[in-house]
């Protein structure tokens, strides 16, 4: 699968979302275990923390409302379930407002665990909107690949993760149904 990663920490967001890989049904993060272990390699978690099946089952929920808002970012219509997710992740991490000690503002979440992993993922969307990137961190429009990338095109027009591969295919797709002969009516 192509790669084009996002810039600084948003990459951690789009790891996350490709954590689910449609094309292939592979789900690096099947269970609270895996969970716990992709958070710590990726220095969201310490190492060794418990990961309970709710957290996990929250995460997934997390994971799933980002790709809607990258689809949303591809040109789909927001799920209407993903800001409610969002928002809820958001509260339980404790987002707030935090100042550096050079007197720069960042959200941060006061929140640890996963709670707090997920609130930091969601203080670097609010980071990335806010700087202008988010826009172009979007989600492959194929049904059978949703991974998510990062649209380095100069006019910001990328819809498929890989032309080669899921542009092709639609094209090829696309090319079949104006092909097609037309059914005979009886």
């Amino acid at each position: 699968m192509a790669s084009n990663p996002a810039p600084g920490e948003l990459e951690l967001v789009r790891a996350f979302v490709n954590t689910w890989d449609a094309d292939d049904d592979v789900e690096q993060v099947p269970g609270p275990t895996e969970l716990g272990a992709w958070l710590a390699d990726h220095d969201l978690l310490d190492p060794g923390a418990t990961v309970t099946a709710a957290e996990h089952r929250t995460a997934i929920e997390v994971r799933e409302a980002l790709r809607a808002l990258l689809l949303a970012n591809s040109g789909l219509e927001l799920d209407p379930d993903a800001a409610p997710v969002l928002d809820g992740a958001a509260r339980r991490a404790r987002l707030g407002v935090r100042f550096d000690p050079d007197g720069h503002v960042h959200t941060a979440p006061d929140a640890d665990g996963v709670v707090g992993a997920l609130g930091r993922m969601l203080a670097i969307v609010a980071a990335a909107q806010e700087e202008g990137t988010w826009v172009r961190l979007k989600a492959c429009l194929a049904d059978d690949c949703q991974w998510a990338f990062f649209d380095k095109s100069r006019n910001r027009s990328a819809v498929w993760c890989d032309m080669r591969i899921c542009g092709n295919r639609q094209k090829v797709r696309s090319y079949r149904e104006r092909h097609q002969p037309h059914a005979l009516h009886d």
